[in-house]
């Protein structure tokens, strides 16, 4: 400080004091940074395990995750296909709202499900929640519902919708588990999802109604297909190429 002209003198003790609050600083992040880490492979851990559990159709794992949709329409119509010409459209368009996708997955059963919404609220989340418990699985012991950690993911969201008793049973058939946070590439239906939006959804729809129609016909020619996710990373391969990820513990001597 006194080579760089800051002050022209200083004491001893101020020196000692700033290192002290410096390496104190220090340390409460680490232990922060530690606590989070911690967290975070925990959550990791268990939607692993989760995934290497043998197929049980009376627990079935499912995914779940969002993505929305813009609806665009055409600012002018466009030019007829005439001969030696293609048919042309003008690259303007009218923003008509955004749509909300609902991709459920079973990957082991091969099957999955899109389902469309004008919003993604809480209670829109509670419905395809109901609609999975009632419609796609009625009589299964548990639901074992992997999805990530978006403020409408939840129990809660299912009282904000239903009656207490209503949202309870529906809770009460769920078995719940979340990635971490910022760990998204963990719930297969973000796979999905990406394989929706490169096979269905790159060109303009000018309707929810439209949206609804493309994506009922992706989802129907895949399950029928048995298109199936390859899933090969599992806790032993976490703890040993994402060991930097884990906190580190302390050694103790005995």
């Amino acid at each position: 400080m006194i080579a760089l002209e800051v002050v022209e003198q200083i004491g001893l003790e101020t020196i000692r004091s700033t290192l002290k609050k410096r390496a104190q600083a220090v340390a409460e992040n680490d232990v922060v940074s530690s606590s989070a880490r911690g967290c975070a492979v925990a959550a990791m851990e268990d939607v692993l395990e989760v995934y290497e559990r043998p197929y049980d159709e009376q627990r079935p794992v499912v995914c779940l995750d969002e993505a929305a949709k813009q609806i665009l329409g055409e600012a002018r119509a466009g030019v007829p296909m005439q001969s030696g010409q293609e048919e042309r459209f003008d690259n303007e368009y009218e923003r008509r709202g955004i749509c909300a996708l609902f991709m459920l997955f079973e990957p082991l059963a091969s099957w999955r499900e899109v389902q469309v919404k004008a919003r993604r609220t809480a209670v829109d989340y509670a419905h395809v929640v109901r609609s999975l418990c009632d419609e796609k699985y009625p009589h299964v012991e548990k639901i074992v519902l992997v999805q990530d950690n978006l403020n409408t993911h939840g129990v809660w969201s299912l009282y904000q919708a239903f009656e207490p008793y209503e949202a309870q049973r529906l809770a009460q058939r769920i078995e719940w588990h979340y990635t971490p946070k910022h760990g998204s590439w963990l719930n297969m239906a973000e796979i999905e999802l990406s394989v929706l939006a490169r096979q269905c959804l790159q060109e303009r729809m000018e309707s929810q109604q439209n949206v609804e129609q493309q994506v009922l016909s992706w989802h129907k020619r895949r399950n029928a297909q048995q298109v199936k996710v390859e899933w090969r990373f599992g806790v032993q391969n976490a703890r040993c190429k994402l060991k930097r990820l884990y906190p580190k513990y302390p050694v103790r001597s005995f």
